[in-house]
């Protein structure tokens, strides 16, 4: 793959200035930069689906797999099973059908080239899906991916969750030559992630990844591509993120070293010119060194580069309007299960102290995020009681970003009567919302942007009891950290879902929620065999349920799914 002189703009906002690159077959490419930057267009360049101003990107003949950060099952594929969802992700079938029909127009047209031509494609592309270990490396992939008691399981039956594993693991059994993977950790659980990290650095094609998960890319790429979101220019780096960040804090060292010794020789230049300048006209002397030095301080003067601007970086400011009881939450005999499903809780029971950070983990499809939507009032349990204090106040941030209307403006969305549009505008700065940014509708945004409005928009309710599905999802390493220093510190109480684990540990979580997976290995069992064990909770500093250790709570999401261990 080659990209020349790439040029892009929207009206006066330059994306992309003469920018090359060039990809070897079999390369691992993390592809970096700041929300905003040009990441997801360039993907959209290569599908095809967007157009440059100037300059090309050359791709071999090969077969294109993309799997894009908001997961979207087409109407056609709802009601059909996670099998036969990923099953077409190699649509041999029709392949076979189109070759019969091009065997029957040879009958009519035998000396006719491109028929054969034709042939010869679809064979060898019906032939590059290997056939023989079809079922081989589609039971591998669900099993691999823990999807095997899903596959009878009808797509519109999944969760969000759900569906982002199955969209994965069809892209990845697709076998395409370039698989362009935008966002791709964003709902996996640590044991499914291990599994992809591993297939990926295998993997025979070529790979493009978006991501912020440094673990995922430094485990995964040999080549980062960072997108510069100031410079508007992109460079390829040799090695993994962890490198990238290592040559590029040296080169901005070495920049800035370099700018200030050229600063330096411009004032002193800049200060004998203007001292022969001021010098009395028999001076000759002074003065034809001063006429040299201005030719010398001119070229200098056009030789200077420009710092890199540092890009605005989110900034947070958390604190409830007022304190919620000494107990904001209390959950009492807690049952729950969709129509037609099994119970995902049974007399599930816990409460909450003010100032808590409590964790829900669990494998993707057990109902940490229906839980919390039963806290919030979305979903009504079938027995049990849901009790707040008398002070309590909620603000929700869904990991699916429910909260946003997308026919509205940005403005209009976090619009609140506490707040003047003056206020509410320079609330939206500190979130790299700037000017007329705020008009824009919340549907032509990126996901990162979404997800920025969504956490802005949150943080003005100004609630006691902030409730995070998935919350680092779409932000870079930089935000992800801004938002985890300002959420340790935060006064009131925190449930949150998360499979970061760097970020959990960040914020100092208390108490740990670990739901385990029930689904049968026969999705037809009844209900009655469906025995859900109970969810279990774990306390910090409880040295009878839980050992002390450093870093216990990366330790725990990586090893959250073996129920039964000693550590429980």
């Amino acid at each position: 793959m080659k990209a020349s002189h790439l040029h892009l703009a929207y009206g006066t906002k330059i994306i992309y200035d003469d920018c090359n690159f060039h990809f070897e077959a079999g390369d691992k490419v993390g592809v970096i930069g700041v929300n905003g930057a040009g990441k997801t267009t360039l993907f959209r360049i290569i599908l095809g689906e967007q157009q440059l101003d100037d300059g090309e990107i050359n791709l071999p003949e090969l077969r294109l797999g993309y799997l894009p950060q908001e997961i979207i099952i087409p109407p056609e594929h709802a009601d059909i099973t996670v099998w036969d969802y990923i099953a077409s992700g190699r649509p041999v079938d029709d392949l076979q059908n189109e070759l019969n029909q091009e065997y029957e127009k040879l009958a009519k047209y035998p000396d006719s080239t491109a028929i054969l031509d034709r042939i010869t494609k679809l064979q060898d592309l019906i032939d590059s899906y290997d056939l023989a270990n079809f079922d081989y490396e589609l039971l591998k992939i669900l099993d691999k991916m823990n999807l095997g008691a899903l596959s009878d399981r009808k797509m519109s039956e999944l969760s969000g969750g759900q569906k982002s594993k199955v969209a994965f693991a069809r892209v990845l059994f697709e076998n395409a030559g370039l698989l362009l993977l935008d966002e791709p950790t964003n709902h996996l659980d640590v044991e499914t992630k291990a599994f992809v990290m591993n297939y990926l650095r295998h993997y025979p094609g070529t790979v493009l990844v978006i991501s912020h998960d440094i673990e995922f890319l430094d485990a995964i790429t040999t080549k980062t591509l960072f997108v510069n979101k100031t410079t508007h220019k992109m460079k390829v780096y040799e090695g993994n993120y962890s490198n990238f960040r290592r040559e590029y804090a040296a080169e901005k060292a070495a920049e800035d070293a370099r700018i200030t010794e050229q600063e330096r020789e411009i004032k002193r230049l800049s200060e004998f010119v203007a001292r022969a300048r001021a010098a009395k006209r028999s001076n000759t002397a002074l003065i034809g060194m001063g006429h040299q030095r201005e030719k010398v301080l001119e070229k200098k003067l056009a030789q200077l580069e420009t710092r890199e601007r540092e890009y605005a970086k989110v900034a947070l400011n958390i604190s409830p309007a007022k304190l919620s009881g000494r107990t904001p939450l209390e959950v009492q005999n807690l049952s729950f299960a969709y129509p037609d499903g099994p119970l995902l809780y049974d007399h599930l029971s816990f409460s909450l102290d003010r100032g808590e950070k409590f964790l829900i983990v669990g494998e993707n499809g057990v109902g940490k995020s229906t839980l919390l939507k039963l806290i919030v009032g979305d979903l009504q349990p079938l027995a049990g009681s849901i009790i707040f204090s008398k002070h309590t106040t909620i603000a929700y941030y869904a990991q699916e970003l429910e909260i946003l209307d997308e026919r509205r403006t940005i403005l209009e969305n976090v619009h609140s009567y506490d707040f003047t549009d003056t206020e509410l505008r320079s609330a939206l700065s500190n979130f790299l919302f700037y000017g007329d940014d705020v008009d824009k509708k919340v549907a032509v945004l990126s996901p990162g942007e979404k997800a920025r409005v969504a956490l802005c928009k949150i943080l003005l309710q100004r609630a006691n009891l902030i409730i995070l599905d998935e919350p680092t999802n779409h932000f870079d390493p930089d935000t992800q950290k801004i938002i985890g220093e300002n959420l340790k510190d935060y006064p009131g109480t925190i449930i949150m879902v998360s499979h970061n684990p760097a970020f959990v540990e960040q914020i100092g979580i208390t108490r740990i929620l670990i739901i385990p997976s029930r689904q049968p290995a026969n999705v037809a069992e009844s209900l009655d065999a469906q025995q859900p064990s109970k969810p279990k909770l774990t306390k910090s500093g409880d040295a009878s349920r839980l050992p002390i250790i450093k870093n216990y709570s990366h330790e725990l999401l990586e090893y959250y799914y073996y129920l039964n261990s000693d550590l429980i």
